[in-house]
């Protein structure tokens, strides 16, 4: 299995870096690869802050590349959940993943972040 970095995912993503771009494809191919779910949550930090890609696009590519990519992502059903509330609401992508936590695996999340807790009903 090979963990793909931050980088890796957003050359992938972002087709800036022709040579890196064809890397990754080339992995995929040829590898079980694996984005943890802390990597997805810094690519989408990127993507909002250092690319200023709105929230509904960034979801429509993390779900496109999770629909081309089964089980790339690490806690598919989590970070699907997370990158959905993400593109709805104005939280910030980790907090969307202990939402999603929250809903799915049923756990209790302990916030005083009023806009988290109102997610979190």
């Amino acid at each position: 299995m090979v963990l793909l970095d931050t980088n890796a995912v957003l050359r992938y993503l972002l087709q800036d870096n022709e040579e890196q771009a064809d890397a990754v494809n080339r992995m995929l191919s040829a590898e079980i690869c694996l984005v943890t779910l802390e990597v997805a949550v810094e690519i989408v930090y990127v993507l909002h802050k250092v690319y200023k890609i709105d929230r509904r696009t960034i979801a429509e590519a993390f779900e496109k590349l999770m629909e081309i990519e089964a089980g790339l992502i690490e806690k598919q059903e989590v970070a699907l959940h997370a990158i959905r509330i993400f593109a709805d609401t104005r939280l910030d992508m980790i907090d969307c993943v202990l939402v999603a936590y929250a809903k799915i695996e049923g756990y209790s999340v302990l916030t005083f972040d009023k806009a988290l807790k109102r997610q979190l009903m």
